[in-house]
């Protein structure tokens, strides 16, 4: 087909902040994970698709298939919540005081919950 252009789960973007490789963030309505180290505003490789495990809120609690939502003012994973980013479901158990979840990306556009 003449008009593919890619699969969609790696995408050119810019760095909103410094970051390091593995650490989430947004760009606009899409939740990528940052492929290398990168300062604020340079280009970077951004995963949209897959399975990450990602920092968490230490109070937060996760079971197989509860949705996971982004913070993007404290950089971490919560409980769906206002002004949190839906990003996908959490796919291995992450108790209260685990420093990270295991996120399945859910690959769609976000935007904060009201």
């Amino acid at each position: 087909m003449r008009n593919f252009v890619s699969e969609g789960c790696h995408l050119d973007l810019t760095a909103p902040r410094a970051l390091a490789s593995g650490e989430g963030f947004v760009v606009g309505s899409i939740f990528a994970v940052a492929s290398t180290t990168t300062a604020t505003g340079a280009a970077l490789v951004g995963c949209t698709e897959g399975v990450f495990d990602l920092p968490k809120k230490s109070a937060a609690a996760f079971a197989v298939g509860d949705r996971v939502s982004w913070d993007d003012t404290n950089h971490r994973c919560d409980a769906p919540g206002s002004g949190l980013y839906p990003i996908g479901v959490a796919v291995a158990p992450a108790g209260a005081g685990a420093p990270t979840v295991r996120v399945k990306l859910a690959e769609v556009p976000t935007a904060p919950a009201a």
